[in-house]
């Protein structure tokens, strides 16, 4: 298995983005290793030491994606015995042409902390803790979106993941079995059908992740999963809700779907 390394003397989030995205292409399997904050010549002479001892252990060269404001750490991993590709130079070259415009290197600019878009984060998250799996129903009227679905079918994590890259408020509610008895949307939520936007799942997958919550129960086996997905989706279908199967997206793609189908925009001001 091949390594490879992804280095910044910030958070490596770009470069690992980056690097995965491209990694992706090819039906080969890596051993990834990220490094962040390497922010001195000492520390990435280090870094350097471990691609040399990784390249040497293997007997290939590593992948090194990185992105470098301080231009001798980048010489200095780029001497190492590895296959290096640095994105911020590669790119702003090419846009300083266009721009006729000298980029402005500056440490930790990326994603450093913004005042306002992380304040609305921040809110956002603590909406949505708050508004967990029907917890508080009281505050839905401030939320962007509330999300419905059968336990476990990835509200919680999609809650968050929006709140914390998008700043949106995301409550959700899960449906259980008698809200799918009657065919009709609980009452707390009739008010805010606009904002609704269901979750489904396979139930195969569905009875696999409850099992390990609730082995052996009625709640986690096959039939049960079968009869609240068949439901829920009616459900949907009846009262003409958005919704989206979760069981081969991530998170990250679940979040990005939901806010290219409904049109909420990220929350940056």
């Amino acid at each position: 298995m091949r390594t490879a390394f992804y280095i910044s003397d910030g958070t490596a989030i770009t470069s690992e983005v980056f690097g995965h995205a491209t990694l992706s292409l090819f039906p080969v399997e890596f051993n990834h290793k990220t490094i962040p904050f390497v922010e001195t010549e000492a520390k990435a002479n280090e870094v350097k030491a471990l691609i040399n001892a990784t390249s040497q252990r293997e007997g290939e060269k590593p992948l090194v994606f990185f992105t470098f404001v301080n231009h001798s750490l980048s010489e200095i991993i780029r001497s190492s015995n590895a296959v290096s590709y640095d994105f911020l130079t590669t790119f702003s070259d090419k846009i300083q042409d266009e721009l006729k415009v000298a980029p402005v290197p500056k440490v930790h600019r990326t994603h450093s902390m913004h005042e306002k878009s992380y304040d609305f984060r921040i809110d956002a998250v603590n909406y949505a803790l708050t508004n967990d799996d029907g917890a508080n129903i009281k505050n839905y009227a401030e939320a962007d979106i509330i999300l419905v679905g059968v336990s476990r079918s990835g509200k919680t994590p999609t809650s968050l993941y929006l709140a914390l890259q998008y700043g949106i408020k995301a409550a959700n509610y899960p449906l259980t079995e008698d809200d799918l008895e009657t065919g009709k949307l609980p009452a707390c939520l009739t008010s805010y059908k606009q904002k609704l936007f269901g979750l489904t799942i396979d139930p195969l997958r569905l009875a696999d992740i409850r099992q390990r919550r609730m082995a052996n129960s009625k709640y986690a086996s096959l039939k049960q999963c079968r009869i609240e997905v068949r439901e829920v989706e009616m459900l949907y279908k009846k009262h003409k809700l958005p919704y989206l199967n979760s069981t081969h997206h991530s998170v990250e793609e679940i979040s990005a779907k939901i806010i290219s189908d409904t049109g909420l925009e990220r929350r940056k001001y």
